[in-house]
């Protein structure tokens, strides 16, 4: 299978072709089984790179994501590990390592379980529990701090790499309330800033992209159409974000097209907000 086939057969969402941006790039994606994550994953093998899907607990969901890409003439496979714990990411990247001699590419997309229920106890400064927040704290930034410093290494030797912080437009408009969430979220900006400063002196471009509700993950799938018709309206662009219209930001980003951004933080919104 040509590799102008495959884009066509693992770009299902998307009304155009995903150009091979990444060919030969090796990536790795978290949190990539399901919403997101996966289809970070699809794309990114569809543009030509070689993709491991992380994930925590959804073995089977990985390996479907990996046997979709396998499918149409991509290469991917799954690795299970907790981003929470370092050693558990490093002997993710040295397998990676070992495959394929090398790392282009991190995208940070995991995140621990939530539920973005406007009623819940931390989405009050009365209510929310110190517990809430370090949940949130470790799976989102000590689970980012814990990957970086996996691939580090290897991005060094290299003297390039691409890291992606993914992030929420609720960081710059907080329409609710989700302590937690939205300042672990926040947390990830500082932390790009840092990261970008740092690691540019070694050919390492650090970015972060902040999505607002897309359509559709399985955070949104609740969402009503009346909910989606109405950010419709709010934004620029008449419509809401999809899912694989992000992961087309994501595209753009890890690959050599970015090459004079870091340190960013950008929505991908419609122009919902303008941080």
């Amino acid at each position: 299978m040509t590799q102008s086939t495959m884009n066509q057969s693992i770009s299902t969402h998307s009304t155009s072709t995903i150009p091979a941006l990444l060919t030969n790039k090796v990536a790795i994606v978290t949190g990539a089984s399901r919403g997101l994550g996966a289809e970070i994953a699809q794309q990114m093998a569809a543009a030509g790179a070689i993709v491991c899907v992380n994930y925590l607990n959804s073995k089977e969901a990985a390996d479907t994501v990996v046997a979709d890409i396998v499918a149409v003439g991509g290469q991917a496979f799954a690795y299970q590990s907790d981003v929470t714990e370092l050693e558990q990411v490093k002997a993710m990247a040295t397998e990676v390592v070992s495959r394929y001699g090398r790392i282009d590419i991190l995208v940070n997309n995991a995140l621990p379980s939530y539920q973005f229920n406007p009623s819940a106890e931390y989405t009050s400064i009365e209510t929310v529990k110190w517990a809430h927040f370090s949940q949130q704290m470790d799976g989102i930034v000590k689970g980012a701090v814990n990957t970086v410093q996996a691939v580090l290494p290897q991005m060094k030797a290299q003297q390039m790499g691409k890291i992606i912080n993914i992030s929420t437009n609720l960081v710059y408009n907080p329409v609710v309330t989700y302590y937690d969430y939205t300042t672990a979220k926040s947390a990830l900006i500082g932390l790009t800033r840092n990261l970008a400063n740092e690691l540019g002196q070694y050919g390492i471009r650090v970015n972060l992209l902040a999505g607002g509700l897309l359509k559709t993950t399985d955070a949104s799938s609740l969402t009503t159409e009346e909910v989606f018709d109405y950010i419709a309206t709010t934004t620029p662009l008449r419509q809401a974000t999809s899912v694989a219209d992000f992961a087309n930001s994501v595209l753009l980003m890890a690959s050599d097209l970015s090459m004079a951004i870091t340190g960013q933080s950008i929505a991908v919104d419609g122009g919902l907000t303008m941080p």
